[in-house]
């Protein structure tokens, strides 16, 4: 019992810190995701270390429930309405992001002295954006405009395009290293082909069948019953969640006509995990990283915004999109997290001589996005908002 009384005692304290930090966000225009990692960092371990095991423990779980809800969010920005407005810009710039991001990174860590396999790997890893981080940051800013549409759209997508980046980069180094495994190839076709079937195969149902017992509104548990099923099948499958959630509520959100808005009971309840989510990943980051990470940890900082930034212009000019949108493209999608680190620990498994570098400097820099990337998101809309009017 007394394991129970702390896990009760911890999650109160941490639900009643997250209402504060949002109310401070919500005073100041301070990130909530940057003050809630903030207050992780503070109670976890490499802070003050007052959260129980059995609070800790809860993180992995959490994490992956909180991002299949932020995916099915997502998915709800692929709407054709939404692809007939603002598809090519969303396809061009999240193209042209990826492209030039992993081109940039990889190019400019190999010039700084870096093995080419190992530059070439953290130039793919560059590219993984944090969904959660985003999308809250556009719901705090209240901006509500084809701007924010359009980075919903990219965040849904970017993912897709950054696993299969890292593939085809894992396959490259390997060939550099006379080790060449198309294997990895195929691994990813699966996670990313076969979140696309998942999604499909639940999303398909799921459009007709729920909102039907109140009419016009999917219930609370129908909601909840389809992200769960959803992560657990994807976990089962071996297959991206993200991908899986994604298309799941792209397709609810298409179909179901006689929804008054899709699974919009999602986003009442996604806060709570979000806001755990958030604070028991500040917990977790190891912050001895930021240190070990060192001048090729700053390098790819600098590197990966500037092409972020480069790619996003350059996808927004090929889409014809308003001028004064182009430069913010990139600094709105600077968020950068989990995803990022599960391609580390892919790439330290198959390069185990380049393990340590490639988890420092991931890890490391990581967290510098974790925190600097919703601020920017946050700078990005106020931007785009006072040219728009």
């Amino acid at each position: 019992m007394a394991d129970l009384s702390e896990l009760l005692i911890a999650l109160g304290l941490l639900f009643l810190a997250g209402l504060a930090a949002d109310q401070i966000g919500g005073r100041t225009r301070l990130p909530r995701v940057t003050l809630l990692l903030a207050c992780g960092l503070l109670v976890g371990a490499p802070g003050l270390d007052l959260l129980p095991p059995s609070a800790t423990a809860l993180y992995e779980g959490l994490s992956i429930t909180a991002l299949t809800m932020v995916a099915f969010i997502l998915g709800n920005a692929l709407t054709l309405e939404n692809l007939r407005k603002h598809g090519r810009a969303i396809l061009s710039v999240s193209l042209m992001i990826v492209i030039v991001t992993m081109a940039v990174v990889s190019s400019g860590l190999w010039l700084l002295g870096l093995p080419a396999p190992a530059a070439l790997l953290l130039g793919a890893i560059a590219t993984a954006t944090d969904p959660a981080a985003t999308q809250d940051a556009i719901r705090q800013s209240g901006h509500d405009g084809p701007f924010s549409d359009q980075i919903r759209g990219i965040v849904a997508i970017d993912d897709a395009w950054g696993l299969l980046a890292f593939s085809l980069a894992v396959v490259a180094a390997q060939g550099m290293n006379g080790g060449l495994e198309l294997g990895h190839l195929l691994t990813a076709g699966w996670e990313i082909g076969g979140a696309l079937l998942l999604g499909g195969a639940i999303g398909l149902p799921a459009a007709y069948l729920t909102g039907r017992l109140k009419p016009g509104e999917p219930l609370l548990t129908e909601a909840l019953g389809i992200v769960f099923l959803t992560a657990g099948l994807a976990i089962w499958m071996e297959v991206s969640f993200l991908l899986a959630g994604m298309a799941a509520g792209a397709i609810v959100a298409n179909l179901a006509s006689h929804h008054d808005r899709a699974f919009h009971e999602v986003e009442y309840i996604q806060w709570p995990f979000l806001l755990l989510f958030f604070i028991l990943a500040g917990a977790s980051l190891d912050t001895a990283q930021l240190g070990a990470a060192g001048l090729v940890g700053l390098a790819f900082v600098i590197l990966r915004i500037a092409s972020r930034v480069a790619g996003g212009w350059l996808g927004g000019a090929l889409a014809h999109a308003p001028r004064a949108h182009r430069p913010w493209y990139g600094i709105a999608l600077t968020p950068q997290a989990g995803v990022a680190v599960g391609m580390a620990l892919i790439a330290a498994q198959a390069f185990p001589e380049d393990a340590s570098l490639l988890l420092t400097v991931t890890i490391g820099t990581t967290i510098i996005f974790e925190l600097l990337g919703p601020a920017l998101t946050l700078f990005a809309l106020s931007r785009v908002r006072r040219h728009d009017g």
